[in-house]
């Protein structure tokens, strides 16, 4: 929603429509959550496919998203009758410049609490927050406050936490272009990291 107008994203809203579409459909086993990190994987099929194509993924990210939109999406039709066997959530970067860590962290708490209880059955690989900037900033500070937090979920039953952060890190601490090319956001070396880090993980929740 624009603050300014008041007027919903249309964006947005189609994007919700259409992941409300395939959460009915129930096809997929795989589902990932989050903002425009996670939407990107849209342009890296090939990524994608050979890391996850075995699982049927769906991947609900939507460019911009906060946590309070994510939790919108599940509580309005995005997980009504979708039983996927692991979500994986990667959410909150997109608050860092307004929130404090504690209200981040709480933020994503109220959603993997809503997804437990909205599909039990589920499995939830959380991920921690990734770094962002070239060199270390406030912004990693507080992020990495609200992973400290968000890692408190981990019950080693039902929610898994995954902190992947330091495989996007040059050895001083720096983030390469070749990585995130503005610091942010990830190139398709950034997205296989991504996808090899969490393989191992992915394995044994989706047996």
């Amino acid at each position: 929603m624009d603050p300014k107008t008041g007027d919903v994203n249309a964006g947005f809203l189609a994007a919700h429509t259409n992941f409300v579409k395939i959460a009915k459909e129930n096809q997929a086993k795989l589902l990932f959550l989050g903002d425009s990190i996670t939407a990107g994987w849209g342009g890296k099929k090939d990524i994608w496919t050979a890391a996850f194509g075995q699982y049927n993924p769906a991947n609900f990210g939507i460019g911009g998203d906060r946590t309070q939109h994510v939790l919108w999406r599940i509580l309005n039709g995005e997980l009504d009758g979708f039983t996927p066997k692991t979500v994986v959530i990667m959410i909150g970067t997109n608050n860092s410049g307004s929130d404090p860590a504690e209200g981040i962290a709480s933020g994503v708490v109220k959603i993997v609490e809503t997804f437990r209880q909205k599909t039990p059955a589920t499995k939830v690989l959380l991920l921690a927050v990734f770094p962002r900037g070239e060199k270390p900033n406030p912004s990693r500070e507080k992020l990495k406050a609200v992973n400290a937090q968000i890692s408190k979920l981990d019950d080693g039953k039902n929610v898994f936490f995954l902190d992947i952060g330091d495989k996007f890190l040059e050895p001083d601490g720096s983030i390469s272009k070749d990585t995130m090319h503005d610091f942010l956001h990830l190139t398709n070396k950034g997205y296989q990291i991504w996808a090899d880090a969490i393989a191992p993980s992915l394995a044994k929740l989706m047996q």
